[in-house]
């Protein structure tokens, strides 16, 4: 059951690296909170259409409240919050380098269990914490020169901030997710936290875009394709992965695999978006992973 597990937190990180390309190359013709939007109503309605054949039932009507109480919380915050900070990210600094800075999700997920839940951190995890910093600073620090010589522009500064926010809301909605979750059925408890995020990102939109930008991309059929093929393997298959994998073996195994990512995105980055990665991007990435490993394993 936990090689299951692993395989299925090792397939989660297959479908992120895939979800991250194509939400880029949406995100940049359609905005925002567009992508964020009809992502979640694609995704809600392949994991109804899931449900009814799984289970017999579209809809989580039999969950439990304590799974609606904090998936819905775990919605809200790790989708929500957390998916405007991303999607801004891949916007200003691209997939590839805010995909390297959810590597700081495994040790936040812990710095918080230690903070709200009185978890330890050895030795080891702050050993393993310092080289995933270590690992995102020599990267930052080798696209800054492949980029000019000179000072970080301002557009830098607020993609690599944003990212650092992504994490911190993945990490909180992990927390949140893995309270609520229990021993319900993964798709339904994806279903429930996209159900929230609908109704957040359609209130955002219309708070600071007054629905324009929704209308807007119902036009264009390249950004909202690559946002549906970007729903298949985000928020619809490798969400649920991640929970399959969260219930099958330990969060510390789930957190490492999945947070291969930042290193499994370098090479489709280079084929699909022409990057030129300079050997100390590279080596940032790989440390920054390895940082991970050790914090758990």
């Amino acid at each position: 059951m936990q090689r299951i597990g692993e395989i299925a937190a090792f397939g989660t990180a297959i479908c992120w690296t895939v979800s991250a390309i194509f939400f880029e190359k949406a995100t940049k013709r359609i905005g925002v909170l567009a992508v964020n939007f009809y992502k979640v109503v694609f995704a809600f309605g392949f994991l109804a259409l899931a449900g009814a054949v799984t289970r017999g039932m579209p809809l989580p009507l039999d969950a439990p409240p304590d799974a609606w109480l904090f998936l819905s919380l775990s919605g809200l915050v790790g989708f929500v919050i957390a998916d405007i900070f991303l999607f801004t990210a891949y916007k200003t600094i691209g997939s590839r380098i805010t995909m390297l800075f959810l590597a700081l999700s495994p040790p936040i997920t812990a710095a918080l269990g230690y903070v709200f839940l009185g978890e330890q951190m050895g030795p080891r995890s702050l050993a393993g914490m310092a080289l995933v910093v270590a690992g995102i600073a020599v990267a930052v620090l080798g696209r800054r020169d492949a980029k000019s010589a000179g000072r970080m522009s301002r557009e830098d500064r607020r993609g690599y901030l944003f990212a650092f926010l992504a994490s911190v809301g993945q990490s909180a909605g992990m927390v949140l997710t893995r309270r609520g979750i229990g021993g319900y059925d993964p798709l339904s408890g994806t279903q429930i936290r996209a159900m929230v995020a609908i109704v957040g990102f359609a209130v955002a939109s219309l708070l600071f875009e007054r629905g324009r930008n929704l209308k807007a991309a119902l036009k264009d059929s390249g950004g909202l394709g690559n946002t549906f093929v970007g729903a298949i393997f985000g928020p619809f298959i490798g969400v649920t992965l991640s929970l399959f994998a969260a219930q099958r073996t330990q969060a510390g195994v789930v957190s490492t695999l999945i947070g291969l990512s930042p290193v499994m995105i370098i090479i489709p980055a280079m084929l699909v978006f022409k990057q030129k990665v300079k050997p100390l991007e590279i080596a940032g990435a790989v440390v920054a992973v390895a940082g991970s490993a050790v914090f758990f394993l």
